[in-house]
């Protein structure tokens, strides 16, 4: 079942509770849309600027989010930053979560010419730095939120995924003080076991690929519910409600395969995202995409913890993107981004087999995420 609607501030006269932000559907709007311009974020990633690696048709970027019965608040650099004044917003998270990030950095720099702003790199940590209002917009690597064999923020595709899903300390180091708090965890969990290790994951000097400690295989669902557990804990013990905000992501739809959405929605392909340019047709209320969901067991897990202590103002709250990305199957970046690897001669016969269907294209998707986020941080 889908996690109940979070509702959020409509910007206007509405209240908090009065509008479910997460019900809408895609509107074609070319005179808002987009928020900015592709080529004036100096940040921008290289596997998300999918204009400059050969997209010609730009539809994507101009589809807005309207929720049914409200508006969404539009997004306004100086209450924004006004907010954030001497404080700390940290991503936590994995690849998704940096793309969201890449879009809150864009959003800020492409509204704020003139202002002096850096962008530090240091391992799993970049900060983003608007120096007027001393305050600082980070990611921080940890796609399974605890600790793993995954964390290097460049060699992270290892084939045997291990987590130690009892310690969060190294992470949590780096994100405990933050003022507000973003967070997501979700892909790289879905796997049908994923080894648990009791024990560190400091190799011994003489022996560089082995680890101490024991390690077991896990079903993919419970090692993320005991992740998240831990994940809890810590937010319960070591960060203050009354100061950070906390909020969770929930997870962004892939377009790997197509046959779950061409048969419902038409004019799907055999190739998921690849030369996709339109967005699935919004349906009906109570129809297929809306349910919100591609995975309930670990939709479950994440709404169980992240709506631990729900009672309290400051409590962690679910931010719903599912429903409205699950449509947008013309949004990634397919094979319009920077290539780290030679493409092969049996890719270049078949492009859709090395089409990116998993993030999304800025501008775009990532700047509705945002507006959401916005709308709860401004509320």
């Amino acid at each position: 079942m889908p996690p109940p609607p979070i509702t959020v501030a409509a910007g206007g006269g509405r209240g908090v509770d009065e509008c479910d932000m997460s019900s809408g559907r895609w509107v074609y709007d070319e005179e808002a849309y987009a928020l900015y311009k592709e080529s004036a974020c100096r940040f921008m990633s290289e596997n998300l600027a999918c204009g400059r690696y050969g997209r010609t048709d730009l539809r994507y970027q101009h589809w807005r989010w309207q929720p049914h019965g409200c508006d969404l608040p539009r997004y306004r650099k100086v209450r924004l930053l006004e907010k954030l004044r001497g404080k700390q917003l940290a991503f936590v998270g994995d690849s998704l979560n940096r793309d969201q990030w890449v879009s809150m950095v864009c959003l800020i720099d492409t509204a704020t010419q003139g202002l002096h702003k850096t962008l530090i790199s240091a391992g799993t940590l970049v900060s983003f730095n608007v120096h007027e209002y001393n305050a600082s917009v980070d990611f921080y690597w940890s796609p399974l939120l605890v600790e793993s064999n995954s964390d290097h923020p460049v060699r992270h595709r290892v084939i045997d995924r291990t987590v130690n899903t009892s310690s969060i300390l190294n992470h949590a180091r780096h994100w405990t003080y933050a003022d507000v708090l973003i967070f997501n965890s979700y892909l790289w969990w879905r796997r049908p076991s994923i080894e648990v290790r009791w024990g560190s994951f400091e190799a011994p000097a003489a022996k560089e690929d082995e680890y101490c400690g024991v390690t077991k295989a896990v079903d993919g669902v419970r090692t993320f519910e005991l992740a998240l557990a831990t994940w809890a804990d810590w937010l319960e013990f070591h960060v203050g409600r009354a100061r950070t905000r906390l909020f969770f992501m929930t997870m962004s739809p892939t377009h790997l395969p197509s046959d779950e959405w061409a048969d419902d929605a038409g004019g799907g392909t055999s190739h998921g995202c690849y030369n996709e340019t339109e967005p699935i047709a919004a349906a009906e209320e109570g129809g297929r995409y809306q349910r919100g969901v591609t995975d309930p067991a670990f939709a479950r897990a994440v709404e169980e913890q992240a709506r631990r202590g729900a009672v309290e103002e400051q409590a962690r709250r679910l931010v719903n993107v599912t429903a409205m990305s699950e449509r947008r199957k013309d949004a990634h970046p397919s094979v319009h981004r920077r290539q780290w690897e030679p493409i092969t001669d049996a890719q270049a016969r078949d492009a859709s087999s090395y089409a990116d269907c998993i993030h999304r294209c800025l501008p775009g998707v990532p700047d509705v995420w945002n507006q959401l986020l916005y709308a709860h941080i401004v509320s």
